[in-house]
């Protein structure tokens, strides 16, 4: 073969990768630990589920956190990290300080857990946890078990400055999620599978206040919100109200994970902006109208979704390390 074109073959390899740095997955895969914790699944599961049954905030918190942390610098445990005196790290970045106390603890004591059994002691990886955990507790909420592909290292770095422009707005529009999405090697079937997240949870109402307040000169109140969920989120938070009130994301089934959000978006109650243009927007609505008849159909592709979120800007070798301590680095 001519010199020339496996030179240009090659720069072209390298300026793909280039633009998309955090699509290439590392060598994960199911059973990872097999030969030095080989119950690791069962123990993170049972430690979720005692945390579960604490509080279900947990669910919610668990997914969000997962999510947070992959979409950043990849899915590398570093959004557990604390700050210290010489480092803001990313938890304390403003997208990230509504994150529920329930996710980073539930990590925590799945990681506690797995160190309580000696082989298993520092063998496990933050990261590899959280992915555990939150599949554990979707499955803990009604929603679809599934294989974990594991073997991700924890990340050596955690600063408030990477997460500026990584996470999705609560005002976006499709375009804006598309574009976001794809830079982390996820399709638009991918975003809106995954957005069915807000299946559980809650948020705080300054998230959505534009909405039902000052949307427009001429519409005060979002038209796309129904009319009857719209005062009932009036009652639930008056102008001006304590920002730490919290509603529901799913007015019909916030601690199930099931396919109701798909429904609320037809009828006009996704909370968010960048939740009902999924059904406003004609290119998206399709998608939704399917999943909201199909079980089936949503979790196959929720899990195909999550499955790549789960890889994206992967840590292995000297990239990372497996901290002893999730919330520190060594």
């Amino acid at each position: 073969m001519d010199a020339r074109f496996v030179l240009a073959w090659s720069l072209l390899i390298l300026g793909f990768c280039g633009l998309y740095p955090y699509t290439v997955s590392a060598q994960l895969k199911q059973n990872y630990y097999a030969n030095v914790c080989p119950n690791v699944e069962t123990i993170v599961r049972d430690a979720v589920g005692k945390k579960v049954e604490q509080t279900s905030v947990a669910v919610a918190a668990t997914i969000r956190l997962f999510f947070h942390d992959c979409f950043v610098q990849g899915c590398d445990a570093s959004v557990i990290i604390q700050s210290t005196g010489s480092n803001k790290a990313e938890k304390d970045h403003p997208d990230n300080l509504s994150l529920a106390g329930d996710g980073f603890d539930t990590v925590i004591k799945a990681k506690e857990a797995v160190d309580a059994v000696p082989s298993c002691k520092n063998k496990v990886s933050c990261a590899d946890i959280l992915a555990m955990a939150t599949r554990d507790v979707i499955a803990l909420s009604g929603g679809p078990s599934y294989a974990v592909e594991l073997g991700r290292m924890d990340g050596v770095s955690s600063k408030a400055t990477s997460v500026e422009g990584k996470l999705p707005k609560p005002l976006f529009n499709l375009d804006q999620l598309n574009t976001m999405f794809a830079a982390n090697g996820l399709s638009q079937t991918d975003m809106v599978a995954l957005s069915a997240a807000h299946t559980v949870g809650f948020s705080h109402c300054g998230r959505f206040a534009n909405r039902i307040y000052n949307f427009s000169r001429q519409n005060p109140v979002d038209p796309t919100l129904d009319k009857n969920y719209a005062a009932q989120l009036q009652s639930q938070c008056p102008k001006n109200v304590d920002p730490t009130i919290v509603v529901n994301m799913d007015p019909i089934s916030p601690n199930t994970f099931d396919k109701a959000y798909f429904k609320n978006l037809q009828q006009g109650k996704g909370l968010f902006s960048s939740d009902q243009v999924l059904f406003t927007d004609t290119r998206s609505r399709p998608t939704v109208n399917s999943w909201a008849v199909s079980t089936t159909a949503f979790e196959t592709a929720f899990v195909s979704a999550i499955t790549k979120l789960g890889r994206v800007g992967v840590k292995t070798g000297k990239n990372g390390n497996i901290r002893r301590d999730c919330a520190a680095f060594n």
